[in-house]
């Protein structure tokens, strides 16, 4: 059964920083990309970052040079560090393997509670 875990989120000012983790379970996590989505008050999910088994990254446009995903496979947890945060960064963010590089879909039917990032003065 696959579990998906997120924490670290929080209240910030603009231009701080946060560092989310999600630890996974129930999944080949080494071998599986995992990505990081974000959902905003009445907007759909979309995907910021991906991180291939082997570390190969992407960024969405939006966070390209603020926002650095990384993962520990002995761990089984990938991380989002998030630096120079925006108010328009203010969402649920949530972890998910990822099923389409093109279309950002998740692999995974069974999404975590996620973690909320709010970017507020």
């Amino acid at each position: 059964q696959v579990q998906l875990v997120e924490s670290g989120g929080g209240s910030v000012q603009p231009g701080g920083s946060l560092r989310l983790s999600c630890a996974a379970s129930g999944i080949t996590f080494s071998v599986t990309t995992m990505g990081w989505y974000r959902q905003a008050p009445g907007k759909q999910r979309e995907l910021v970052a991906r991180i291939s088994g082997g570390g190969s990254t992407y960024y969405v446009d939006s966070v390209k040079g603020r926002f650095t995903i990384s993962r520990d496979n002995a761990k089984n947890t990938v991380y989002l560090q998030m630096n120079s945060l925006k108010p328009e960064d203010s969402a649920v963010y949530y972890c998910n393997g990822v099923r389409d590089y093109d279309s950002g879909s998740a692999a995974f039917g069974s999404w975590g509670r996620g973690t909320r990032v709010t970017v507020s003065s």
